[in-house]
């Protein structure tokens, strides 16, 4: 695969797991270095799902935990519309995650 192609394929995992971060309430700000980190781990945990395969229990981990505001500060609406959402969400929701109605990483209206 082309590392052009590598890089939307990983952002499109981060697309997965901020739908799955929305739920996940924040009170104190992330630190940008610590936002990165974030970003990292989500990325090698849960890479396989780009390949077609199920999230694995540290992808699903990593959805559970993340902060939305690092991730879909990053998400573009261009990028987000590369997603599939129905089978992000059937993903999500397979990790044990309620993706909230109505939310969309990468817009105004995310949380």
């Amino acid at each position: 695969m082309e590392k052009s192609s590598r890089v939307v394929a990983l952002l499109l995992v981060l697309v997965v797991v901020a739908a799955a971060a929305a739920v996940v309430p924040t009170d104190a700000k992330m630190s940008p270095a610590a936002c990165q980190a974030e970003r990292r781990a989500a990325i090698n945990a849960c890479k396989a799902v780009v390949y077609g395969q199920l999230p694995s229990p540290q992808c699903c981990q990593r959805a559970r935990v993340t902060h939305v505001e690092c991730v879909c500060s990053i998400v573009t609406p261009k990028l987000a519309a590369l997603v599939n959402v129905n089978r992000a969400i059937r993903l999500i929701e397979g990790c044990g995650r309620r993706v909230p109605r109505h939310f969309k990483c990468g817009s105004i209206i995310t949380p």
